[in-house]
């Protein structure tokens, strides 16, 4: 039997991950802030507390912890973002780098933002975006990379939007689209790169298995969309008019640079390394993806 060790196993990708491997036959643990027990192991990134135990024997370990991205990105939440990325991924990396016996596979989070935000094709290949969050992303993944030199291999996992009614962005949107309250975020034209919840799952599950895939891996679906398709789209699930747009200078004044970067940029993101080595989506379509969601 397999044994992985998820950190940010208590959010919304870390619950679906831990249930998916589970019924795949794994043993699945747990690293966080609270208290141990049964398959769960504390740890303190700002105190470098982490156990060599909790990574005993482990054959997969994938790192999903960090500060949430929601709120107004005051100086303070800038540097509790940065800092719970890069100290965390930096004290994991170098406990897995002192092992005798190291887990085979990291598999460490990232995100979609790491690239140009400008509407763009991009894919693994493509060079670094400016702004916060690619700055963040790239801080991030420099993080994880002394587990190389175990032969450890290394996944950067760089996710999109991911839509699920259980938490995310889709969760916020539900509540003023159901009123018949929702539209198109300022022009409506910006790309947006987005993954439904099972199929991220499922690629996660496919890089810990997949001996050849290495490096970059974009979590998105291959059918990025415009932000103005995806409020129609979300619009015609919930059998609800999507025709009140929220002016980008709204947003700008009422979330600041996280609107910015979040909410107006545009992410034209495909998994090209997922397509090129076989990897299938149950959920390409927009479509698809929200009438399993809902």
């Amino acid at each position: 039997m397999k044994t992985a060790l998820i950190t940010g196993a208590s959010g919304l990708l870390g619950k679906a991950l831990s249930n998916h491997l589970i019924a795949e036959g794994w043993t699945v643990r747990s690293l966080g802030r609270g208290p141990e027990g049964p398959g769960k192991w504390h740890w303190d990134p700002e105190k470098a507390i982490l156990p060599v135990e909790a990574l005993a024997g482990c054959d997969a370990v994938v790192h999903l912890a960090g500060e949430s991205l929601v709120g107004r990105w005051t100086a303070a939440k800038r540097e509790r973002i940065m800092q719970s990325r890069v100290q965390g991924t930096r004290l994991l990396a170098a406990r897995v780098a002192s092992m005798e016996r190291p887990p085979s596979v990291l598999i460490s989070a990232s995100g979609a933002h790491r690239y140009p935000a400008d509407g763009a094709v991009q894919d693994e290949n493509s060079g670094e975006g400016e702004g916060f969050l690619a700055t963040v992303c790239s801080a991030w993944e420099d993080a994880a990379k002394p587990v190389e030199a175990v032969g450890t291999r290394l996944v950067n996992l760089r996710t999109g939007m991911v839509v699920s009614k259980y938490g995310g962005a889709l969760a916020q949107m539900l509540t003023p689209f159901k009123f018949g309250l929702g539209g198109p975020l300022g022009d409506g034209q910006q790309w947006m790169s987005w993954i439904e919840l099972s199929d991220w799952c499922h690629l996660v599950t496919w890089a810990i298995k997949t001996e050849s895939v290495t490096g970059p891996l974009n979590a998105v679906s291959p059918e990025p969309v415009r932000q103005k398709a995806f409020a129609k789209a979300l619009g015609n699930q919930l059998n609800r008019r999507a025709i009140l747009p929220v002016p980008a200078f709204m947003i700008r004044l009422a979330m600041g640079q996280m609107g910015e970067e979040m909410l107006l940029s545009s992410l034209r993101v495909l998994p090209a390394k997922a397509l090129a080595n076989d990897f299938k989506f149950k959920a390409a379509s927009i479509e698809t993806a929200l009438s399993k969601s809902l």
